[in-house]
């Protein structure tokens, strides 16, 4: 098969295959309704305070397995629905930031500083327009950039590197993102060197057991699901809950805005389009390197739009201008992002986390290097299923442009759920899904154990990502050091032996060598924000 007959037997196996309903001789498929409702839950989510995207996927993610199974044809209706949530819940963060001056996300808080403003004038709907148009903008060119990006680097890697370069990759990997996420270093570090000894624990490589304490639940390792939700879902619920009751003796009561006019002109766009044609290159470079998220490109979008803009209007009092800036930044990631995630196998963000634990889980599709062999012997099926989730993700981009603005108008009421209704629920519903995928209360138990240690993490400000994705890298880093040790003949240095695996340990030193000046970077953002607030 040659490289548009893999392209179009995705697009046939996303529309076609699986078929859900049959309209006449329109036939739609399992993974199109899956996505296309993916997309409104996630905004949906996104427009609720205190709930996100990976509420949205860890939830979700269980429930769909057990309903869909661990065959092949589950893999794309799984992945289009949390690749839908992601989208949605992307632009759904900017109703609340908009309308009620209530991010729910750092980057949507960038959103908040003329969204608001713009809705206090009576223009909230057009705000809200801005946003969607700038959102989907960024969006759409992010997977441009996945679709081009992520086949090429994939072939490079398989073609020019060996297992011992492929470990020092990886350490390399860890080695930015304990460097970039959070304000320590150190912090990033100990974070990372956690998640590795989590993941040792279980049969590992060998066939005796480690760190098992004789415990035969823990025999296999934790359950990852477990581990993931606890962390990341539980904790966060935990921290929320700590955050509500700090505060509730505040009363606040939400202002009354008016969405006034909705239209978005083609004049009006023009005049948007260089802001976001610069905020979405940027997020679309930023996303692509593994850890650094949808904050910073937020950032720096907003900075380089302010530094463009010449309008009456200064941005913090209402520029449309901002939140174009703002949205087409943090857009640009969510796309960007999955470049580590289907090339090498390595996590970029938390979203990318759960899309790769739904197809580790069912099987039948590793991310990594080997999904963009275009073979022509006999058909590679992973391809094929990496070019119908692509299909997907033009799909969601398709009905974010023609529904996205009038689905976001509509979930203004949502802002008014009481937090002491909503966590409760949510937590709720996150440990019921994570029985449905464990099957045991031990699962529970580890749920509750690692949602406990995620809080303890957020309140000493230990970032949680480092520790997400090395606990994900564990299993094939050790497996990539085991392989080339023994292909080397027991050769201790078998990494500093490859030109190219000593300069990734080289990069790595020199990445943690110049952590501090990211850090001081973050903290000028971060000052920045903060007078844009005052002003």
């Amino acid at each position: 098969m040659g490289a548009w007959d893999y392209v179009l037997a995705g697009i046939a196996e996303a529309f076609l295959a699986n078929p859900a309903l049959m309209i006449g001789p329109v036939v739609i498929s399992w993974a199109v309704l899956m996505v296309v409702s993916g997309f409104f839950t996630g905004v949906i989510i996104g427009a609720t305070p205190g709930l996100s995207g990976p509420f949205g996927m860890a939830m979700a993610m269980p429930i769909l397995i057990s309903a869909f199974g661990f065959t092949p044809d589950a893999l794309l209706p799984v992945l289009g629905f949390l690749v839908g949530i992601m989208k949605g819940a992307t632009i759904g963060g900017a109703v609340p930031a908009i309308l009620f001056n209530t991010p729910g996300t750092p980057d949507a808080f960038m959103t908040a500083l003329d969204g608001y403003p713009m809705a206090r004038k009576g223009q909230g709907g057009k705000a809200l327009r801005v946003a969607q148009f700038s959102s989907v903008s960024g969006d759409t060119f992010s997977d441009l950039v996945l679709f081009t990006c992520a086949p090429f680097l994939a072939i490079t890697i398989e073609k020019f590197l060996g297992l011992p370069e492929k470990a020092a990759l990886m350490v390399l990997s860890l080695s930015f993102v304990a460097a970039v996420v959070g304000s320590n270093p150190a912090k990033g570090i100990l974070a990372a060197s956690f998640g590795f000894v989590v993941a040792s624990i279980g049969t590992g490589s060998d066939s005796y057991p480690r760190l098992t304490l004789g415990m035969d639940d823990l025999a296999s390792g934790f359950p990852t699901i477990a581990v993931f939700v606890g962390v990341l879902i539980i904790g966060e619920i935990f921290a929320s809950f700590d955050s509500h009751w700090r505060n509730r003796i505040r009363g606040k009561t939400l202002p009354r805005v008016e969405l006034g006019d909705r239209s978005l002109s083609w004049k009006e766009r023009r005049v948007l389009m260089p802001f976001i044609s610069v905020s979405m290159i940027i997020g679309a470079v930023v996303g692509s390197l593994p850890g650094i998220g949808s904050t910073l490109a937020a950032a720096l979008g907003y900075t380089a739009g302010r530094k463009m803009h010449k309008g009456d209007t200064k941005f913090g009092e209402g520029a449309p201008e901002g939140i174009a800036s703002t949205e087409a930044a943090n857009s640009a990631v969510s796309g960007s992002n999955l470049i580590p995630a289907l090339s090498l196998g390595i996590p970029g963000n938390v979203a990318a986390v759960f899309i790769i634990l739904a197809a580790d889980t069912i099987g039948g599709f590793n991310p990594g290097p080997s999904v963009f062999k275009f073979t022509t012997d006999a058909v590679n099926t992973e391809l094929v299923i990496a070019f119908g989730l692509f299909t997907l993700m033009m799909t969601a981009n398709f009905v974010n442009w023609f529904t996205g603005a009038s689905f976001m108008r509509l979930l203004g009421g949502l802002i008014k759920i009481p937090a002491q209704i909503l966590l409760p629920t949510v937590l709720l519903l996150t440990l019921t899904s994570t029985y449905v995928q464990v099957g045991s209360m031990f699962g529970i138990y580890v749920t509750l154990g690692f949602g406990i240690i995620g809080y303890l993490m957020r309140l000493a400000n230990v970032p949680i990502l480092p520790m997400v994705i090395a606990f994900i890298l564990a299993e094939p880093l050790e497996s990539a050091v085991r392989n080339a040790f023994e292909a080397s003949g027991s050769d201790p240095w078998f990494m500093l032996q490859s030109p190219i695996g000593l300069m990734f340990l080289a990069l790595s030193m020199v990445m943690l060598a110049m952590s501090g000046r990211l850090q001081e970077s973050k903290k000028t953002n971060i000052s920045l924000k903060s007078k844009d607030q005052n002003q």
